[in-house]
């Protein structure tokens, strides 16, 4: 895949978790795949990731050492007021929920063309950037 791809927490919980193995193969691959390409998260995503790591019974040193991969592998975009205020309007228009709409405004703000994620509506674009659902069983959508 390529170009900028923002990854959502669910990829890497799936990723991390390993529990559903179908689901942890896919989110394995896909991030094998675009390790070359420029991936993106946001400490939304650290935060969600680790906060389901933690209700897993995860110890610490095995979230500190997935914290220091993605941060190895990932750009980190931060919060900002232009991204919050993009997301009011983002969820005004498609009427997505307050932390979905972050993960766009997020994405969209790191000029990325593809949204990795399972939340959202597979194949939606959004400014030019495409929502795409790695898990769906249609194929992924051509690279942008």
């Amino acid at each position: 895949m390529a170009g900028k791809v923002f990854v959502d927490s669910n990829i890497w919980i799936y990723l991390f978790l390993s529990e559903q193995t179908n689901k942890y193969s896919i989110a394995e691959e896909f991030i094998t795949k675009n390790t070359d390409s420029s991936m993106f998260i946001s400490y939304q995503v650290i935060n969600e990731v680790t906060n389901q790591l933690l209700r897993n019974n995860f110890s610490e040193i095995i979230i500190r050492k997935n914290v220091e991969y993605m941060y190895k592998i990932c750009t980190i975009h931060n919060f900002s007021k232009e991204i919050l205020l993009s997301a009011s309007s983002l969820r005004e228009k498609y009427r997505f929920s307050f932390w979905d709409s972050v993960i766009v405004a997020s994405a969209l703000n790191s000029g990325c063309d593809i949204l990795a994620t399972e939340d959202m509506q597979n194949g939606q674009k959004i400014d030019g950037m495409i929502i795409t659902n790695i898990f769906a069983p249609t194929s992924l959508p051509p690279s942008p």
